[in-house]
């Protein structure tokens, strides 16, 4: 038996980043790309590399610019640190794996280190093969966790738990990380919501800018656990900010989404100074359109609001004018769309 698995790029619409700061975040999955994991059983465990795994290169500049687009490490690291941390998860739940192999490969047509989720879209869609290849089940906020783990504790990646939740869940969703709920359960209050026809969304991103989440939450941490106050209070600020953008979506208020969506990137501005020249200049022309924006993740890629199909056009316009590349998301709504 063949298996194949999916998982899907994330798009913070609100609260980011303070989903890794006991705050509140609501966020989506769309399918214009994603991330695919084949699995099928064999003699030994095998792991087959992807295009992001190779080292023979055409010249010193074929390497070069590789490098600048995937970083040093390709995705097997990934499979690898999922196999060890699912393992670990089921032995540690008393759940017994039986002696069957298999061979694993993934490939992704994610666009990569744009803060769009695609290392952990890899994770989750590797977790997913091997709870169908193994028949096990595992509930989708301790499934959110354990996709974090794999980053935080098997490869020293500093992230938050809003981009595997959104995965995880494979629908929109409102996320509360309060600390009081997370210390008692391990994972915060979620709530599967519906995302309005009126919201009129772009995603977009520069194809030529490429930067791991951890160098945004390197800095913010630090900040964070040192007790910065414009930092503490930033992290309250994008927590009203959902809360207000959740009763726009139910009232319909698409002029107030558009400015509250704008504050949440103006806010990271002044608490944030890793905001590179490149990615303001991606906010500052979208902006220039009369869209909002603000950062999908960490940067690179920029989400906003739009108000109809001119003002489209004019934001693609503009921004297709300097390399950056502009789409209507595809929001996945079912979780029927994480297999075949």
């Amino acid at each position: 038996m063949i298996i194949k698995t999916k998982a899907f790029p994330r798009a913070a619409l609100i609260g980011n980043p303070s989903d890794g700061y006991f705050g509140k975040t609501i966020a989506f999955v769309f399918s214009n790309y994603h991330a695919e994991v084949l699995m099928y059983e064999s003699p030994e465990l095998d792991l087959l590399p992807s295009l992001r795994d190779h080292s023979s290169f055409k010249s010193i500049e074929h390497l070069a610019e590789d490098v600048g687009l995937f970083g040093y490490y390709g995705g097997i690291r990934l499979l690898k640190a999922t196999i060890k941390k699912f393992h670990d998860y089921c032995k540690n739940n008393g759940l017994k794996l039986d002696a069957r192999n298999f061979t694993i490969r993934y490939q992704t047509t994610i666009p990569n280190r744009l803060g769009l989720a695609g290392s952990s879209a890899i994770i989750t869609a590797c977790i997913r093969a091997l709870k169908r290849f193994y028949g096990v089940k595992i509930p989708k906020p301790i499934l959110a966790n354990l996709v974090l783990s794999v980053e935080k504790e098997e490869l020293g990646i500093d992230a938050g738990l809003q981009d595997r939740v959104a995965q995880a869940y494979n629908v929109p969703v409102y996320m509360d990380f309060n600390r009081s709920h997370m210390k008692k359960y391990g994972y915060g209050v979620y709530k599967e919501i519906e995302l309005p026809e009126f919201l009129n969304l772009y995603i977009a991103f520069r194809t030529d800018l490429s930067e791991g989440s951890e160098i945004l939450h390197g800095h913010l941490r630090e900040d964070y656990e040192n007790g910065k106050p414009e930092v503490l209070k930033a992290m309250g600020e994008w927590a009203e900010l959902t809360d207000k953008v959740w009763q726009c979506i139910t009232e319909n208020n698409a002029v107030e989404l558009h400015t509250l969506l704008n504050r949440n990137f103006d806010l990271r501005q002044e608490v944030c100074t890793t905001i590179s020249p490149k990615n303001k200049r991606m906010v500052n022309l979208a902006r220039e359109s009369g869209a909002s924006a603000k950062f999908t993740g960490s940067g690179g890629a920029i989400i906003g609001t739009y108000k109809d199909e001119a003002m489209f056009s004019r934001l693609r316009e503009k921004l297709n004018a300097e390399g950056i590349q502009v789409i209507k998301p595809q929001i996945v709504t079912s979780c029927e769309e994480a297999f075949e």
